[in-house]
């Protein structure tokens, strides 16, 4: 008598977490940071990630605090030309 072979496992989902854009929502690995978000936004584009400054969730981030700042499934973020003058 042959033993049947023993079914594969499922591959479990990569946790996700979705946050919201002025491009609609955005699908992220759990753990993502604000840069990885600007990254993702940013692909495509001529735009580079110091050009841009940033929000979550209204709040003001600084460009050096963005890889430090985890998001959140939920979160509002957005990328957007500083405001400059004199």
């Amino acid at each position: 008598m042959t033993a049947s072979p023993m079914p594969m496992p499922m591959p479990m989902p990569t946790p996700t977490l979705t946050v919201h854009t002025e491009r609609g929502p955005l699908a992220l690995p759990a753990g993502s940071t604000l840069a990885d978000a600007v990254e993702a936004l940013l692909t495509g584009t001529p735009t580079d990630a110091t050009q841009v400054a940033t929000a979550v969730n209204g709040n003001f981030v600084a460009r050096h605090a963005r890889s430090a700042h985890p998001l959140h499934d939920g979160d509002t973020v957005l990328c957007f030309s500083p405001i400059t003058g004199g």
